[in-house]
């Protein structure tokens, strides 16, 4: 399963600017809907496109694996119970 780590990038974005960053900021900033946002940082197994990773990935200045993380299914259900 592929873990989005949109949460974690909005928390450093937060910390290294001082203030309080929203999903309304980075849809502004990106182009995508915050609704879309909302599904990547809270739903499981959200099919995300290439364009919309390489948005955010220049929104946070960061590389793809700071923004995606592969966690094997058999860990995914471990940690879930």
């Amino acid at each position: 399963m592929i873990r989005f780590r949109l949460k974690e990038r909005i928390s450093d974005m937060s910390f290294s600017t001082g203030r309080r960053i929203t999903l309304e900021e980075v849809a502004g900033g990106t182009g995508i809907h915050r609704v879309t946002l909302s599904k990547l940082g809270s739903q499981k197994g959200y099919n995300a496109t290439t364009d919309i990773l390489d948005r955010l990935c220049k929104f946070f200045n960061c590389r793809i694996e700071q923004l995606v993380e592969y966690v094997p299914d058999d860990a995914a259900q471990t940690a879930e119970i």
